[in-house]
């Protein structure tokens, strides 16, 4: 812990700081900012996006300020790797969770007590527990630091009713400042926090929500088990997420891709809580390369050198999609967020929605899927919509990190294949779900429509020369354009909207996007954003050097990433430096992590480089 009053000299305190505890050379974008802050006492509010550096923002004031940092987060099973994550720069850190034998928790009690610690974990629920708050106003602290604070917000996609008890801390502690941090907030949840935390004129940083390393596709959804499985064998020893909708779809896909030899592990609500830690685990340690989930996985992942995001079902709203895809690439390198998208989604979805007993959130709620639905389907640019959901605008014409950008899909006409699908709606009574029309369209011989006489009708069969699945696809894509409407209906049918009657007479066009022609499909192009990407390096090296972290997080028992990220394994068999001064330039190397394991990872470089 240093010495009180760091803000004195903070200048050069931060820089030596920043270096040697930290290993970073400079400052993240708005990092440097919210630490003065903080250091002068003052309250915050940053939205950061996932990988901005938000943990620094706090981490460097708890060891520079006299007191201890109390770290409020959701997941008590992430808060072991946090806590040896901050003792690996060399801070005191522990945690106080129900994770804890009486003893464990009596001996953490007595640390912050003795005023021994930077910074203490704790969960919300914590803050139910009044011996634990009165602990608190028997000790010196210098922060109170909130983690997903957009959980606090009944207008946010994650509300959680225990971060209600944090509305204290401003009253209660008020010589203490609160910073608030989120990867995700509209303004108007953005106000809501502000207001629920009751935050005293904090500095307050709205951060880009751009993440120029994540690249954007999305395709259409036919058989979701083997699309992913295509996906991933495309990316061998890369570490991935993929995420389900329900129980028995996480397992099948599980089960489906161990089958086909992918290390993949579930995760979902429904396993046994050691299982899921186990499962966790094996993921964060590079023992598994995918972990197959519900939406019950990913809030505060810490694992940095995840590749890729799947999602394999259509995510209810575009704050869940934009959470869960940041997950990927927090450290900076390129990572790919996939999207499978199917109509068929969209009733499920609904069918949860129209439970919402309050008529203006399932409003809320209903607006925010189609707002999802026309993410997937519309012919713009992924990263422009994403940003403007939030509010920013990009300045690029040009994004060069998203399928449309990169000319992997393109516009087509698609009018008279609207109007087949519509007359097919119209005149079996808009009554019957997709798979029914699209079995009328293309002159399937099924017992319903036998039953139905639907192979007496006119339009029985004029789509017969084009595949199921592209049927399927003008569908959703009318669904999402909101020419076609699923009705109120326990099982929902398939209606014409006015928008859709404009379309089916020939007053309007219609439109949908397919895959390019190889000819037509654009090379990606580098975005001028991605230039501190690691290249060039010495793919050999890096593997040694990768094997050596492994053994050290083994005998340590924590996940490699804890040791050092793959961007410093990257840079290490770039530049293969070969003493400590040449290892001091690496991100990531503090002067502990350098006494700890400089000697070690120098030696495999020289007997690599020879």
């Amino acid at each position: 812990m240093a010495e009180p009053n760091a803000t004195s000299g903070a200048g050069d305190a931060l820089r030596r700081a920043l270096s040697e505890v930290f290993g970073f050379h400079a400052f993240r974008a708005n990092q440097e900012d919210i630490i003065r802050a903080i250091l002068a006492g003052r309250d915050v509010f940053a939205v950061m996006p996932t990988g901005g550096g938000k943990s620094l923002c706090y981490q460097l004031p708890a060891y520079l300020l006299d007191g201890t940092c109390v770290v409020i987060s959701p997941l008590i099973s992430l808060m072991k790797d946090q806590v040896d994550a901050a003792k690996g720069n060399g801070l005191a850190a522990e945690f106080l969770n129900s994770s804890l034998d009486p003893a464990e928790r009596v001996a953490v009690g007595r640390r912050l007590a003795a005023g021994e610690l930077d910074l203490l974990y704790v969960a919300p629920e914590r803050f139910a527990v009044e011996s634990f708050l009165g602990a608190l106003t028997s000790v010196r602290l210098s922060l109170f630091a909130i983690d997903e604070a957009h959980c606090i917000s009944e207008w946010g996609h994650d509300f959680r009713p225990d971060y209600l008890r944090l509305s204290r801390l401003a009253a209660e502690f008020a010589g203490v400042p609160v910073a608030a941090f989120t990867a995700t907030a509209t303004a108007k949840v953005q106000d809501d926090i502000t207001a629920k935390l009751h935050l005293r004129e904090p500095h307050t940083v709205r951060a880009s929500f751009n993440r120029p390393n994540l690249f954007y596709q999305v395709l259409p959804k036919t058989a979701p088990n083997r699309q992913v499985l295509s996906f991933v064998r495309g990316r061998p020893g890369e570490a991935g997420i993929v995420y389900r909708t329900t129980r028995d779809s996480v397992e099948t896909t599980a089960e489906f891709l161990t089958a086909q030899g992918v290390k993949a592990l579930p995760y979902h609500a429904g396993l046994p809580n050691a299982t899921r830690k186990a499962h966790q685990e094996a993921f964060n340690r590079d023992e598994a390369d995918v972990i197959v989930a519900t939406v019950a996985f990913g809030m505060g992942i810490d694992k940095s050198n995840i590749r890729f995001v799947v999602h394999a079902d259509l995510p209810k709203n575009i704050e869940s999609y934009y959470q869960e895809t940041g997950r990927s690439g927090r450290d900076g390198e390129p990572a790919h967020c996939l999207l499978l998208f199917g109509g068929g989604d969209i009733p499920k979805i609904r069918y949860f929605i129209d439970d919402i007993p309050d008529e203006t959130e399932r409003k809320v709620a209903t607006g925010k899927l189609y707002e999802m639905v026309n993410f997937a389907t519309v012919n713009a640019c992924r990263r422009r919509q994403l940003l403007g959901y939030f509010g920013e605008r990009l300045a690029e014409a040009n994004c060069a990190g998203c399928d449309v950008c990169a000319g992997q899909v393109e516009q087509v006409d698609a009018t008279r294949d609207a109007q087949i699908v519509m007359s097919a709606m119209a005149r079996t009574g808009q009554r019957f779900g997709a798979a029914h029309v699209v079995d009328v369209v293309t002159g399937a011989d099924t017992q319903k429509i036998r039953d139905f006489q639907h192979d007496l009708l006119v339009t029985y069969g004029t789509g017969a020369e084009k595949p199921k699945a592209h049927w399927r696809r003008v569908i959703d894509t009318l669904v999402a354009q909101e020419c076609v409407a699923y009705t109120d209906s326990r099982y929902p049918g398939l209606r014409i909207t006015d928008k859709g009657a404009e379309v089916l007479f020939g007053r309007a066009e219609f439109h949908i996007l397919k895959a390019a022609e190889p000819k037509k499909a654009r090379k990606r192009k580098r975005s001028a954003a991605l230039a501190e990407v690691v290249e060039n390096y010495d793919e050999a090296l890096f593997e040694k050097l990768r094997s050596l972290r492994t053994t050290l997080a083994r005998a340590q028992n924590v996940p490699p990433y804890i040791v050092f990220s793959d961007r410093a394994l990257r840079e290490m068999a770039r530049d293969c430096p070969t003493s400590p001064d040449g290892m001091r330039q690496i991100t990531g190397v503090g002067e502990k992590k350098l006494r700890r394991y400089g000697e070690q990872f120098i030696a495999v470089i020289q007997s690599h480089v020879g």
